[in-house]
């Protein structure tokens, strides 16, 4: 067993590094989550440069992992369907309903400080909007992830061809262009906006299955055994090849900076930035063979949490500051630096602190519901 959980150090130093850059996306903002508009372009350099580069790990990239993980669950326990969907809707679902909650009233606190929390209130009083933040995770903006996850996985029997045939790993740029496509035509129907966000969503799932294919075929190499030289080669042109892709996301951040407001990702800016995941995953599962530090693995076990908690930190972040009348005299730069200092300790800390606190660990996926208490194991004596 434990040589095994050592060939997967490699796996969850790229689980760390991605949370990272998730809290560094977050952190390259104004307060209203823009590109500092009022600014110049020179003092914008900074925060879209650092988003440039965070953005070689996305919110896309927990997608990955996921399915990655999923493949293994599949792969070991071949479940039937309704058995793999129940254990998935537990593990995603019901932390994700008590984070919406949350979030829907947490947001008053910096709405109050940016006197906006009026409007807030009344979205609050509207019962669509409550199916949004349910159904699309729009509480808050990372919240997507997790009922998008879900639906993802209902997808796995077709994810399961491309651990048989890894070729079809490859689908993922062809579903990521379907996905583009009819989005634009989405978007250009000129709908009401509640009906809009659903069927982009609904795009977005099927073209995000892609993801998976890439994932279980990556997951059928790996388990089959890399060699040590051929993981080299996987390392080299990961390494390669993302670079290629950050070169095409070049002209979007530049846009960014000369505008100061984020643009459409078009073309092979499109391409560059959703493609990132796979090639990224693709170098670190070149390095599966270098001699990483099991802290990497500590660590890896609090990026689920860090994901969820980071966006409240933020929001902390931002009220103190601007309640301190320091928000119109930092530069951009300096917001987000010390954002991002402040943010990402205090994120990690803060799930530590809840992994420690069993009646709540469940939250964060470090431990079992209150209600589930005392079945691992008769769960174990029944494997």
């Amino acid at each position: 067993m434990t040589p095994k959980k050592n060939r997967l150090v490699w796996f969850d130093a790229n689980r760390v590094c991605a949370a990272l850059v998730v809290v560094l996306i977050h952190s390259t903002t104004d307060f209203s989550g823009g590109v500092f508009p009022k600014a110049t372009p020179e003092e914008r350099i900074v925060p879209v440069l650092l988003r440039s580069v965070a953005e070689f790990s996305g919110s896309e990239m927990f997608f990955f992992f996921s399915l990655f993980l999923m493949a293994m669950r599949v792969d070991r326990r071949d479940p039937s369907y309704g058995a793999a969907i129940s254990e998935q809707a537990r593990r995603l679902l019901v932390p994700f309903a008590v984070w919406t909650l949350f979030y829907a009233f947490f947001r008053l606190m910096k709405a109050d400080a940016l006197n906006y929390a009026p409007q807030i209130w009344e979205q609050l009083r509207d019962p669509g909007v409550w199916l949004g933040y349910f159904i699309l995770g729009k509480s808050q903006y990372h919240m997507h992830f997790l009922p998008t996850l879900f639906l993802i996985f209902m997808f796995y029997p077709v994810m399961k061809l491309a651990m048989r045939y890894p070729v079809l790993g490859i689908a993922l740029f062809a579903t990521l262009g379907a996905m583009q496509h009819i989005q634009g035509y989405i978007w250009g129907l000129g709908l009401d906006p509640s009906l809009r966000d659903y069927l982009v969503r609904a795009t977005k799932v099927l073209g995000y299955v892609g993801y998976g294919l890439a994932a279980f075929a990556l997951y059928g190499l790996w388990k089959d055994g890399i060699p040590r030289g051929e993981s080299r080669l996987i390392r080299r042109g990961g390494l390669y090849f993302a670079a290629v892709a950050y070169m095409a996301t070049i002209p979007f951040f530049g846009q960014a900076l000369m505008t100061g407001s984020w643009g459409v990702r078009e073309g092979w800016a499109f391409y560059g930035h959703f493609l990132m995941p796979l090639l990224m995953f693709a170098l670190f599962l070149g390095g599966q063979h270098l001699d990483w530090s099991p802290r990497w693995s500590w660590l890896a076990q609090f990026t689920f949490g860090v994901y969820l908690i980071h966006p409240m930190i933020i929001d902390i972040y931002d009220v103190a500051v601007l309640s301190a009348g320091l928000g119109q005299v930092m530069q951009p730069w300096m917001i987000v630096v010390s954002r991002f200092a402040v943010v990402l300790p205090l994120a990690f800390l803060t799930a530590y602190g809840l992994s420690r606190f069993r009646p709540l660990a469940w939250t964060i996926g470090l431990g079992p519901a209150p209600w589930e208490w005392g079945r691992p194991q008769r769960a174990a004596q029944g494997s």
